[in-house]
């Protein structure tokens, strides 16, 4: 499920003033004493982690880690469920995410590989 416009807003308050939000999606850190929820936010400058409410996810709640754009997101794991490795963390994404991140390392990486915008002036 996608995230809401309302989370999204959440998310744009811990940005720095300015920022393109372009993706957003749900990730969680596997590890001792549980499970942490996290909200991986890409903009037009950083890639964003922020911590959430792990009792009332997706909830970002604090900016945890703030990586430079050129980052890569991918290669996805599938091993164990999709995840990806981003500062030396490892983050699990739900199945339907993993367009989204690579789509993400697509724009950053390989924006000719990306389909033509097919509503331009909207």
């Amino acid at each position: 499920m996608p995230v809401t416009a309302a989370v999204r807003e959440r998310c744009r308050a811990l940005l720095p003033i300015g920022e393109d939000l372009r993706y957003v999606f749900p990730a969680r850190s596997p590890g001792a004493p549980g499970v942490a929820a996290f909200l991986i936010v890409v903009t037009d400058r950083s890639i964003t982690v922020l911590a959430g409410n792990p009792a009332e996810r997706p909830e970002p709640a604090s900016v945890w880690a703030v990586h430079p754009r050129r980052t890569r997101l991918g290669p996805i794991e599938f091993a164990g469920g999709p995840s990806i490795e981003l500062g030396g963390m490892v983050f699990r994404v739900d199945e339907e995410y993993v367009a989204v991140v690579g789509a993400a390392d697509a724009e950053a990486f390989s924006p000719g590989d990306l389909p033509r915008d097919p509503l331009p002036d909207l």
